[in-house]
């Protein structure tokens, strides 16, 4: 099962790029952020109409995810959930569902603006209820998956200039380590299991050339529970999206997993 996450930075602007790359890439799961829509103005039909459900929960201008599901996988309705429970939140930042007996969280992190910021305080509670909520998801479902834009680079390595970028937002001390509480969960990053190119980023600024310098971040993650981290075949950055007219500022990240017990 390919199960993927990309941040598309308003679905109404870029759902032609998610058709397209449907068809492409052929995943089976894709996680949505940053849909910037209402429910009612979800493209559902469109979706339908490539052969994938949704399941999602927007809001105007701002935030909003999605999940999408191919036909013909199994999905446990009952399952659904929208943002963290127990945590009262009017941005939509989560929406999780079972998909092959597999949980699929797909998660809008804030972006936290900078340290020391009311944004940023209210970075740090989501992140500490987010944390408390899936050590007991974990419990419930032995193989699940966080796919989403984490607005976090947890290492020098994953920051094309780590000093320019020193204790700014993204890469304080504070995210990185409520990055590392949940490795410490038992979360494994799907990415760093495979030998990759040095600078492979997944976010670049629209401003200063940035993407054609390569200046970007890895803050698009897909963690897996340590069952179903022992059924990993593959994990990648698709930068094709980005080079297309009009792109999310976001690319594509994959990650391949076997059903099999």
């Amino acid at each position: 099962m390919k199960i993927a996450t990309w941040n598309v930075n308003s679905l109404k602007v870029r759902l032609q790029h998610v058709i397209d790359w449907l068809g492409e890439s052929k995943v089976d799961v894709l996680c949505l952020q940053e849909l910037k829509l209402t429910d009612d103005k979800y493209p559902r039909a469109e979706l339908e109409a490539q052969g994938y459900r949704s399941w999602f929960t927007g809001q105007k201008t701002y935030n909003g995810v999605a999940i999408l599901v191919r036909d013909g996988l199994n999905v446990d309705e009952s399952s659904v959930v929208r943002n963290i429970p127990g945590f009262e939140d009017p941005q939509q930042r989560v929406v999780a569902v079972t998909v092959e007996g597999t949980r699929i969280v797909c998660a809008y992190f804030p972006n936290g603006q900078a340290p020391g910021s009311e944004k940023f305080a209210y970075k740090l509670d989501w992140l500490n209820a987010m944390h408390d909520w899936l050590a007991a998801e974990m419990q419930q479902y032995p193989k699940l998956a966080l796919l989403g834009d984490y607005n976090i680079a947890p290492e020098d390595r994953d920051v094309h200039d780590p000093k320019a970028w020193e204790g700014q937002n993204l890469v304080s001390p504070e995210e990185r380590a409520q990055f590392q509480r949940l490795i410490a969960l038992g979360f494994v990053d799907a990415f760093r299991q495979f030998e990759q190119p040095e600078k492979l980023f997944t976010w670049w600024d629209y401003r200063m050339f940035a993407f054609r310098r390569n200046a970007g971040l890895r803050i698009d993650h897909i963690l897996l529970s340590p069952a179903l981290a022992t059924t990993l075949i593959a994990c990648e950055v698709d930068k094709v999206p980005r080079k297309w007219e009009q792109p999310s500022d976001h690319t594509p990240v994959i990650a391949e997993v076997t059903l099999a017990a």
